[in-house]
């Protein structure tokens, strides 16, 4: 007789039931052939949309569904997915779609992203990555430039307004929210007026099309080649919007002058007008902001979500931080006050 205990049928713990939504929309959609599908929920990311991996006949798709319906001529993601592609972009593709069911049925780009693969990249292979990522970047900056510009996603930017407001969120979400931060009325003046001309010297620069969140893991490793996903929140921006999620990324280590290299190249490739000097400061002032924005996140899906997942990538998004206030005397007073508070960017 086996010395394993007895499993009660009680205690086993019970399977989520499948979603009524997702069983009717793939009754529809893929038919009786071939039996049922295998639907296995994913870990969901910080947004409200739930996904799914959908498996059957040999193949398998992801499963969007998302908390409303949707006008499919409307929705953001599938305007971006559409113009990506005429401009021959990776991304998914479309597989089905039900709006008044809130579903959308997606080529499935398998789980590695960039920040896996580079895990075990050589040195050269790494490099190639990021350039091929950098290169698609420029596709991007040059074809939405002679585009139509009636999309919603060229109605909207990262104005002072909004630069302004992440910056906000993050003294609301990670300082007060995640870190706990008692700030004075002085520090609160002087991090509000640093905030201002940060974004409104960011504000004031020439703007593109941005993904807005270009990093690894946004970027898929799929059929040997770099899949985009995430792209639906593009909205216009700085040149180095995107640049710098992708070389001051919050999940990724890479060597400073493996950065300063690759921010070259894409300098020489994307805006060779542009002289070294004013490049080099946008992408600092730029990557500022973009990184106290990140931190911002992370304290609120911390504080206010409960969802930790995004902790361990604090310290290297605060040492980004650090870097490049430092390096600009007009960041002093806002340096100063996060200095006296967040012992990291001492």
């Amino acid at each position: 007789m086996s010395d394993a205990p007895v499993e009660n049928a009680a205690e086993r713990p019970v399977p989520p039931a499948p979603d009524p939504v997702v069983t009717e929309f793939l009754a529809r959609h893929l038919g009786p052939e071939a039996g049922p599908a295998e639907v296995v929920p994913l870990s969901g990311d910080a947004s409200t949309r739930r996904y799914f991996r959908v498996a059957k006949g040999g193949t398998s798709w992801i499963l969007a569904l998302y908390p409303e319906p949707f006008d499919a001529e409307q929705l953001p993601f599938l305007v971006m997915r559409g113009m990506l592609a005429s401009w021959g972009l990776p991304v998914p593709a479309l597989a089905g779609q039900d709006g008044a069911r809130g579903v959308l049925l997606l080529e499935d780009l398998g789980d590695v992203t960039l920040q896996q693969k580079l895990k075990t990249a050589t040195p050269a292979q790494q490099e190639e990555h990021y350039r091929d990522a950098m290169d698609q970047l420029v596709v991007l900056q040059r074809e939405a430039a002679k585009a139509p510009q009636r999309a919603g996603c060229f109605q909207v930017a990262f104005d002072i307004e909004k630069l302004s407001w992440e910056l906000h969120y993050f003294l609301k979400h990670f300082l007060e929210g995640y870190r706990g931060c008692n700030l004075s009325t002085e520090d609160r003046a002087i991090l509000a007026g640093g905030f201002h001309r940060l974004s409104a010297e960011i504000a004031s620069w020439p703007r593109v099309l941005c993904h807005r969140d270009f990093h690894s893991r946004n970027l898929m490793w799929h059929k040997n080649a770099l899949y985009w996903i995430d792209f639906q929140d593009a909205r216009m921006g700085p040149s180095t919007y995107d640049l710098v999620s992708l070389l001051r990324d919050s999940y990724v280590e890479l060597e400073e002058d493996f950065i300063a290299e690759r921010a070259e190249e894409f300098r020489q490739k994307a805006l060779p007008g542009e002289s070294r000097e004013v490049f080099l400061r946008r992408f600092e002032l730029m990557s500022v902001q973009r990184n106290l924005k990140a931190l911002g996140t992370f304290g609120y899906m911390a504080s206010v979500r409960g969802n930790r997942v995004y902790l361990p990538y604090i310290p290297r998004t605060l040492s980004h931080a650090r870097r490049n206030l430092m390096k600009h005397p007009e960041l002093a007073g806002m340096w100063r006050v996060l200095a006296a508070h967040v012992r990291e960017l001492r």
